[in-house]
């Protein structure tokens, strides 16, 4: 379901954000396989963490570019050096404060922008599978934190203890000025999606 649900989601943005031959993509956050369901022939820049960039430079099948950076900064590249910004399942890993410097980096890079987050009112979450886990006190999210710990799973435990799902209030306030896509599925809401097209 979510190679389904990848490749639907990059039909609509291709569609969407009006994407053309040899435009400039920064991808904040990113990985290279999110974009072969496109054919499009892009200048895609990926911008990531340094132990995430070497996992993949030897394994593509596209000229891609990989530059190492804090996404919340992006500080090696001047304003609107791109014609688009695009961010995928990346913003809720980020903290609170984290994110309100994301969010004006997104808006400094390019005139147009694509930023997608799970939803956090989709009954399943999206990173550990546990239902309505957003709506557990904060003793049974910590039992749960503590019993991956105990089974060795300290990725799952790192990614739950520094996730924070973000409302749809919370990207119409990061993301002044925006629109808004919801997907859904079975009728339920499963993303959030703040996005801009320039004139």
């Amino acid at each position: 379901m979510q190679r389904k649900w990848r490749r639907q989601r990059m039909a609509q943005f291709s569609k969407t954000m009006h994407l053309r031959e040899g435009m400039r993509i920064l991808d904040l956050g990113g990985t290279p396989e999110i974009w072969n369901f496109l054919e499009s022939q892009l200048d895609v820049t990926l911008l990531n963490l340094p132990e995430e960039t070497s996992r993949w430079e030897t394994n593509i099948h596209r000229n891609f570019k990989f530059v190492d950076g804090d996404a919340c900064f992006a500080e090696m590249f001047s304003d609107n050096s791109f014609d688009l910004v695009f961010s995928n399942s990346v913003i809720e890993h980020l903290s609170t404060e984290q994110q309100v410097d994301f969010a004006r980096t997104v808006r400094r890079l390019a005139p147009s922008w694509w930023v997608q987050t799970p939803s956090i009112n989709f009954p399943i979450e999206a990173h550990c599978n546990l239902p309505f886990w957003w709506r557990y006190p904060d003793a049974a999210k910590e039992w749960w934190i503590e019993h991956w710990r105990r089974q060795g799973d300290f990725f799952l435990m790192h990614q739950m203890q520094t996730t924070h799902a973000l409302t749809r209030e919370r990207m119409l306030s990061l993301f002044d000025n925006c629109e808004m896509i919801i997907e859904t599925f079975l009728g339920l809401e499963k993303s959030c999606i703040a996005y801009r097209v320039s004139c």
